[in-house]
């Protein structure tokens, strides 16, 4: 494969500054010769008019002037020739100064001592088109020359293979150092944890622990004999907790069904193993009786913190305004009756929260948690573009529902992949079929852990339901202005 030489188009620009700087100096060089020339030549031929047209401007003959005058006008560099006499009248004019103007040579035209008049020639200004066109060529070997010392360049200057082998292995060196670094220390934490456990626990064997500490203090080596990969260390891992999990019913450590170990392992990576969390958290037949509604900025640059307190605390003050009348309005709802509110929101820095549970069994807590978040959304763009149009400032935001279980992965998707005014769902089976009639969701495309592969991304609602919520809108934004208008 052949590669082009480094930063070959900065060298093209540098190559046409070059050019265009010497055409320019050319250009100048060449007008301030062709000036001190002409302007010889202007009064060496206004010295030679008066010694010709003397007698006639003693007379004060206009014809003979006139003849005498288009004799020099007939120059090329000549535009008007303009005779005067003692009295500074003009005798003759000639020329056609007022299309073209130029530098202008005067000179008093005399008889011995006697004054007969005064006699001005205007010489063309030089045209810079004029000058490149003279000098064309060169113009045009200076641009050969300089796209050949590009070619060359590009030629030359091109890696060569010992340059391109080197450069790959230090690139291999660095990702290997990185990950090494990420391997030693996860295989330190394992070790750690299994050695405080007991095998009553379904802790490994002390052979397995052996090996274990082996490998920890080889994964230098082997990570620069292979790269790392993450699937199929976690699949050595669940193949040796899955036989263990067959020889010890007892054990509470991860095991896999046999058939889902591969496409498990595809979206479970090494950090969600040895940081703990539990199947119970992914159960998916666990009962949905609370959701959590959690509404975070979306603030790439932390303007937030940079905010003077006079500002940051208005805006929060808003903000929590906002939410806590619309939990009022959305629970009035037909719909979500038997849902209630378990806290009162209040926005910090960090966002906000707002703990929904059911009271009943047929309370739909889980739609309630997915409207709430959709209207406040829906509120915030409006109050965001409003101040943004008032030159004030606003933030845009971004919602995640999920029951108690999982408000602390929901946290982390929102903060790793949350984008502007998107709504994440993290919900087991049943809250999925509360929404399923309701609303549309689709995946997240290409998940790399356990719970972005369970959470679904809002994709739009029904006509009643979205109805519904732009009846609440309207009636939170009529209660806003009916407090501002109050106030």
């Amino acid at each position: 494969m052949t590669y082009l030489a480094p930063r070959q188009g900065l060298f093209a620009i540098i190559l046409l500054v070059s050019f265009c700087l010497q055409t320019l100096l050319l250009v100048i060089s060449t007008d301030q010769q062709l000036s001190k020339s002409r302007a010889l030549k202007g009064e060496q031929m206004v010295a030679q008019l008066i010694d010709e047209a003397r007698l006639s401007l003693e007379n004060k003959d206009r014809v003979s002037l006139s003849v005498i005058a288009n004799r020099y006008t007939s120059e090329q560099d000549v535009t008007r020739i303009l005779i005067k006499d003692n009295k500074d009248d003009i005798l003759v004019p000639v020329g056609n100064a007022p299309m073209q103007q130029g530098d202008t040579i005067r000179q008093i035209a005399t008889n011995g001592d006697a004054v007969i008049g005064s006699v001005a020639l205007t010489l063309k200004d030089v045209s810079k088109g004029e000058i490149i066109a003279m000098q064309w060529p060169f113009v045009i070997g200076t641009m050969l020359l300089h796209l050949l010392l590009w070619l060359i360049y590009g030629y030359l200057a091109r890696p060569t293979k010992e340059q391109i082998s080197a450069l790959s292995r230090n690139i291999q060196d660095l990702y290997r150092e990185q990950y090494n670094q990420g391997d030693q220390r996860g295989y330190s934490r394992d070790l750690e944890r299994r050695t405080t456990g007991s095998p009553a626990d379904g802790s490994p064997s002390d052979s397995q622990m052996a090996g274990l500490a082996a490998k920890s203090e080889t994964a230098g080596n082997a990570s620069q004999a292979r790269p790392f990969n993450v699937h199929n260390e976690v699949n050595e891992y669940l193949r040796t907790q899955q036989n263990q999990s067959s020889s010890d019913e007892t054990g509470s450590h991860v095991a896999t069904p046999a058939d889902n170990v591969e496409e498990d392992s595809v979206s479970v990576t090494r950090s969600d193993l040895q940081s703990g969390h539990h199947t119970s958290k992914l159960s998916a037949t666990r009962a949905v009786d609370s959701v959590r509604v959690q509404i975070v900025f979306h603030d790439e640059f932390n303007m937030l913190e940079r905010l003077a307190p006079a500002q940051r605390l208005p805006y929060l003050a808003l903000c929590t305004q906002l939410l806590n009348q619309a939990v009022t309005e959305l629970l009035k709802q037909p719909l979500l009756l038997g849902v209630s509110a378990t806290n009162e929101a209040r926005f910090e820095d960090d966002g906000a929260s707002v703990v929904l549970k059911a009271d009943n069994s047929h309370a739909k807590v889980a739609l309630a948690g997915v409207m709430l978040a959709k209207l406040y959304l829906m509120l915030n763009k409006i109050i965001h573009d409003k101040h943004i149009e008032l030159s004030r400032f606003a933030l845009p935001a971004k919602a995640g529902v999920s029951d108690e279980a999982q408000s602390e992965p929901m946290t982390h998707l929102l903060e790793s992949i949350g984008k502007k005014e998107q709504l994440l769902i993290l919900l087991p089976t049943a809250g999925l079929k509360q929404i399923s009639n309701h609303v549309q969701v689709h995946s997240i495309m290409r998940p790399t852990t356990v719970y972005e592969r369970e959470c679904a991304i809002f994709d739009g609602g029904n006509d009643s339901m979205i109805q519904r919520l732009a009846d609440v809108r309207n009636a939170v934004l009529m209660i806003e202005d009916e407090d501002e208008s109050a106030t």
